[in-house]
């Protein structure tokens, strides 16, 4: 079996058996334990709603995680590259300066 070949899952989300074809199984089997858990924790604040609301209340919550951690690697990255240029002019200075006259 090749590393791109597709392998049988069996996972279960909010009480229902979904089976799915994936690479890599341990990373499906940690989404789908996070998609059950976010579904598990909306159910608990909002009981009486039906399932449909649920889902897409967790789908909710699911991108707002997302959208913080781009926001995050965005920040991270601005800040790193910044970084980089000031490096640089530190490096552009000294090599002006013990350059001999």
């Amino acid at each position: 079996m090749t590393d791109n070949e597709k392998k049988k899952l069996k996972v279960n989300i909010f009480d229902k058996d979904y089976s799915l074809l994936v690479e890599n199984e341990d990373l499906a089997a940690d989404l789908a334990n996070y998609v059950n858990n976010m579904m598990n924790e909306t159910k608990d604040e909002m009981p009486n709603q039906p399932t449909e609301t649920i889902a897409v209340i967790a789908a909710l919550n699911i991108a707002y995680d997302l959208f913080i951690e781009r926001n995050k690697f965005r920040e991270f990255s601005i800040q790193a590259t910044d970084k980089v240029k000031k490096i640089k002019l530190l490096l552009n200075e000294s090599k002006i300066m013990s350059s001999p006259s």
